[in-house]
């Protein structure tokens, strides 16, 4: 399995990372929402570095230009609703793409303890095509790979691009452990160490969901 991780390198998207974390920062919600967006489409850039091309043949004014153009056909999903700028970002780049939405919310038990719930799906068939699961916060993994397991009604994708702006190492470890090792890719903006008693990712950058649309009840 191929694991990216953008911070182990140099580049703009760590200056939206900065942003994103910054309580300062934080309370400017449209800024939070557009640098989510931001490392969207710089990952999408990315990524579109690992699909298959073919020469196609454009017209110019002036000629026949050979163009090398992506071949697979994309399906962007993500999980509701941090989900939504970051999904975004990436349909900014793959414009062509079609899309999937799921619903996966923390139901809690108690203040520590709480499971996965998915309440619903809207996607096209994913059946061999290329399949990127874009959520911003990927704490424990287990909404990723529920909301896979709910994909999974739709067909069978033929590469599944797990695509995060923050991952714990736990989740990393997760996704390791529960997605197909020769169809998986994770992509991160950056890997943080641990969770805390919340499974909240530390230091991480808070609720995103929050930050994006207001906390709610």
């Amino acid at each position: 399995m191929k694991i990216i991780d953008f911070s182990k390198s140099n580049s703009v998207l760590n200056r939206f990372i900065a942003e994103l974390r910054d309580t300062e920062i934080q309370k400017d919600p449209l800024r939070f929402r557009r640098n989510i967006e931001r490392v969207g489409e710089i990952m999408a850039y990315e990524l579109s570095k690992e699909l298959e091309y073919s020469v196609r043949k454009v017209t110019t004014p002036l000629g026949i230009a050979n163009v090398n153009v992506p071949d697979e056909q994309l399906v962007i999903s993500t999980i509701l609703r941090a989900g939504l700028p970051f999904h975004q970002g990436f349909l900014n780049v793959f414009d062509r793409s079609e899309n999937a939405f799921v619903s996966a919310y923390r139901k809690y038990e108690d203040e520590h303890n709480f499971n996965i719930h998915i309440e619903y799906i809207a996607s096209p068939s994913i059946d061999g095509k290329v399949l990127i699961i874009a959520d911003p916060m990927l704490a424990t993994g287990g909404s990723m790979e529920l909301s896979y397991q709910a994909l999974l009604t739709k067909g069978t994708p033929s590469h599944i691009h797990v695509a995060t702006v923050i991952a714990s190492q736990q989740a990393i470890d997760f996704i390791k452990a529960n997605f197909p090792e020769e169809k998986t890719t994770i992509w991160a903006a950056a890997i943080d160490p641990e969770l805390n008693d919340h499974a909240y990712i530390v230091p991480g950058l808070g609720d995103a969901g929050d930050l994006c649309y207001g906390e709610k009840e």
